[in-house]
């Protein structure tokens, strides 16, 4: 698990960008490159300064074995090619995480994440946000549910100190 402090730190750089994607993955079903590249320098530049050495180095191959995991999903047809790309740039965040709880923490995410977006689908907040793709398009935006799962495992630390 991370120290209060490195939660802290890397949920202040992480949450404006996982908003972003979020909110653009809904509007234009597109995560943009320039989103996915803030992420990993949030990591890039915070981590070494809060991470020891040693889960640094290791978050930086996660993301590397992530991203050619998702290279090879994207190319062959089963996820978007940006969710893999921001698949990679939050894998370092995840060094060192319980594996159970942050599986509970992604599919609790995604469940909440697709049920809000069908509901909100015939609401009166579809009307404010009209022009948004992914209310007609046929998948699912997915970068949603993984921002989602970014700021709930950044805030999970901060929320067991309390």
């Amino acid at each position: 698990m991370l120290s209060q402090t490195a939660a802290w730190v890397f949920l202040i750089g992480a949450a404006p960008i996982a908003i972003w994607v979020a909110w653009s993955d809904m509007k234009y079903m597109r995560i943009p490159n320039k989103a996915v590249l803030a992420l990993a320098a949030v990591f890039i530049a915070t981590g070494l300064f809060v991470l020891p050495q040693s889960a640094y180095l290791w978050g930086l191959g996660l993301g590397a074995i992530v991203l050619v995991i998702t290279f090879l999903m994207s190319s062959m047809g089963l996820i978007g090619a940006g969710d893999a790309k921001y698949a990679a740039a939050m894998a370092p965040f995840f060094v060192g995480a319980n594996a159970g709880a942050l599986f509970v923490i992604a599919a609790s995410t995604i469940l909440a994440a697709f049920v809000a977006h069908r509901v909100l689908k015939n609401t009166p907040f579809r009307s404010a946000t009209a022009d948004w793709a992914s209310w007609e398009h046929a998948k699912f935006p997915f970068g949603l549910p993984m921002s989602g799962t970014l700021l709930f495992y950044l805030f999970s630390p901060i929320l067991a100190a309390i």
